[in-house]
């Protein structure tokens, strides 16, 4: 019987296959856990409620925190690009580099269709890197998963908060957020 094992790559072959335009921007892929894997198309709902919430934080923690919208982040074994990510300021915006765990101070997911992936493996490896809250936007079901406690094995806590709901922003508990503002007005 043959065996087969799947070969991971490294955050760092992963940025030389970039830079040897062996992947360029059409590819439209993100290394999660080692494996590059394709990223979904960015249905209408998804896209315009990506933007709404980016429009909203931006307005909320302008010259607080820099909003970052489908943008890559660096982690040991992965470098997804949230829909958003929200990281601690720094004057010169990441020109050097990507954020890394350490810098963020929320990430937020969009799912319309990819709801089992994003409150799965990619919240377990979040979780492992440390990231302190994780938010999954279900925009069918207008509810937000919030995740917090973050463990080697996932989160340790979760919430559901339905769009009639308040949330309190991760990087200022003072600030309440009616979740019916992240997403657009049902149709």
């Amino acid at each position: 019987m043959l065996s087969v094992e799947l070969r991971r790559w490294t955050v760092d072959e992963y940025h030389q296959m970039i830079e040897a335009g062996i992947l360029t921007p059409d590819d439209r892929v993100e290394l999660i856990d080692g494996e590059i894997i394709r990223k979904s198309p960015n249905r209408p709902p998804h896209a315009a409620t990506v933007q709404n919430i980016s429009d909203y934080l931006t307005s909320l923690l302008v010259g607080k925190a820099h909003i970052r919208m489908q943008l890559p982040i660096t982690l040991s074994t992965s470098e997804p690009e949230p829909d958003i990510a929200i990281v601690r300021w720094r004057d010169n915006r990441y020109v050097d580099r990507h954020p890394m765990a350490e810098d963020i101070l929320w990430l937020i997911e969009v799912s319309h269709t990819t709801l089992a992936f994003d409150r799965g493996r990619k919240g377990v490896i979040y979780a492992r890197e440390g990231i302190p809250e994780y938010w999954v936007l279900d925009v069918r079901d207008r509810q937000v998963y919030v995740y917090t406690n973050p463990t080697q094995t996932g989160y340790g806590q979760e919430a559901i908060v339905s769009d009639n709901g308040v949330l309190a922003l991760p990087s200022d508990r003072q600030v309440q957020l009616p979740v019916a503002g992240l997403f657009l007005p049902p149709m």
